[in-house]
Order: C-alpha cells, then structure tokens, then sequence
C-alpha cells in the first residue's frame, strides 16, 4: 500500500453522524506478478467496510478518465497512508487534471439533474452542486479542491427550497460552459505513463 486516504463527506467538511467512512487506497503489485497467466487484481475490497483498493496502473488509468473518486483521493486532507511512491503519486495530480475532466464532471451530473423532479434526493442533489462548484473552481484556478462550502447542508437538511437548488446547479453548468482558465484540454498520459513505468522498474 502506498497510498490510503479517507474521501467522501469526512473529507468535504459534509459529514454527518450517519456519515460512513470512505476509504480510498493504492497498492502496487510486484512487477514479476504480471509476468504470469494470472495476473494481479485491479482492485481489492475491505479490511474495513467501505474500504476500496486499487492496483496503481488501474488507478492511473481511472485518473486519466477523470474518476472524481480516484482524484479525490489524490487532494483528500485526510491521508492515512503515504509512502514515498505515494507521495510521488499525489504529487502527479496536475497531470490528470485537464477540461476534459470538467467536461466528465458536468455528463454526470446531468444524467442525476435528469431525475431532479423525480426519484433525486436532497444529499444526491447536493453532491451534484457540490461537483459543479469543485469543476467550475478547477476551470477558472487549476486548483481540485474538494473542501465545500457548509451552505451545501441546507440543501441535505431541506432548508433550501428544492427548486432553487435545481437552478442553483442549473445556473453553475451555464457557468462552467463558458469559464476560461489554465486548464489543458486533455491529461498529460505521457507524464502518468512515464511514472508508472518507472513504478513497475523500481518493483522488479
């Protein structure tokens, strides 16, 4: 393991009591494992409930597809495990960064908008805003920063009327469609590849 780190609402500033503990790892397979037949999982599950890890080619690769969980765990405060590597890891995080990010951001929360009159909860709705806030930031600074502003809880706790969050998200997607900013249009492959080769050389 070169990597752990708690994600989620713990590490927005969300959390609840109810609130689960995410945890979010990565670990890297020794080299001469993927030299057999079987190779190494992608991903493995537990110790502790809602605790997910992956191998460090697989997480790249969801990195460079701009898996908000997979860069969370990247800029998350709340790191429990870092090594060296890791370090080198999250220090990689500008590299998977790019408008195509955003552009992943904002399909998703749409496809949940889509079902905002109907089946979309308050705590879904509120992440949807909270995501648009997080992409909007990155366009306009080049800065992922997760950290939320605590009025998203009145749209959790229902004390913002429902209608003026929806336009609230809405308004953010009209924001982010036309904000400027230092972003590259797509992720830095090459820079993430270079890394990883230099991972697996350095695990023989």
């Amino acid at each position: 393991m070169i990597l752990e780190a708690v994600i989620g609402s713990h590490a927005y500033g969300l959390a609840s009591v109810e609130s689960d503990v995410d945890r979010r790892g990565v670990f890297v397979a020794p080299t001469e494992a993927f030299w057999r037949l079987e190779k190494p999982p992608t991903s493995v599950e537990g110790p502790d409930p809602e605790q997910l890890s992956w191998e460090v080619e697989h997480f790249c690769r969801l990195g460079l597809k701009s898996n908000p969980t997979v860069l969370e765990t990247l800029v998350s405060p709340l790191v429990e495990i870092s090594t060296p590597m890791g370090e080198e890891l999250r220090d990689l995080l500008p590299a998977f960064l790019s408008r195509y990010a955003v552009r992943a951001f904002t399909r998703a929360t749409e496809m949940q908008l889509s079902r905002a009159g109907r089946n979309l909860k308050p705590k879904q709705l509120m992440h949807v805003v909270r995501l648009r806030l997080v992409g909007l930031n990155l366009l306009r600074t080049g800065r992922y920063d997760i950290t939320a502003d605590r009025s998203l809880l009145q749209i959790r706790d229902g004390s913002m009327a429902w209608d003026d969050a929806v336009a609230w998200a809405h308004r953010l997607g009209d924001e982010i469609a036309c904000a400027e900013g230092p972003l590259p249009e797509e992720p830095d492959r090459a820079r993430v590849e270079d890394w990883l080769v230099s991972v697996r050389r350095r695990m023989l």
